[in-house]
């Protein structure tokens, strides 16, 4: 189970760290978050802790 959670989790985070990074470019509009540059740094952040407990999950024996 944990790890099926641990994919899931790193799939959401990779998902809203790439929408964050997109608003915070300005590809994305009608957000607070849009266009700033706060947001464009912490979403490929995000997307990337994302990438790597994907990659945890994956690896992962149980």
């Amino acid at each position: 189970m944990g790890r099926n959670l641990a994919v899931v989790v790193g799939v959401v985070m990779l998902l809203v760290g790439g929408l964050w990074t997109f608003q915070g470019l300005g590809y994305i509009g009608g957000s607070v978050m849009s266009g700033s540059t706060t947001w464009a740094i912490i979403g490929p952040v995000v997307a990337g802790l994302g990438v790597a407990l994907v990659i945890v999950g994956v690896q992962r024996r149980e």
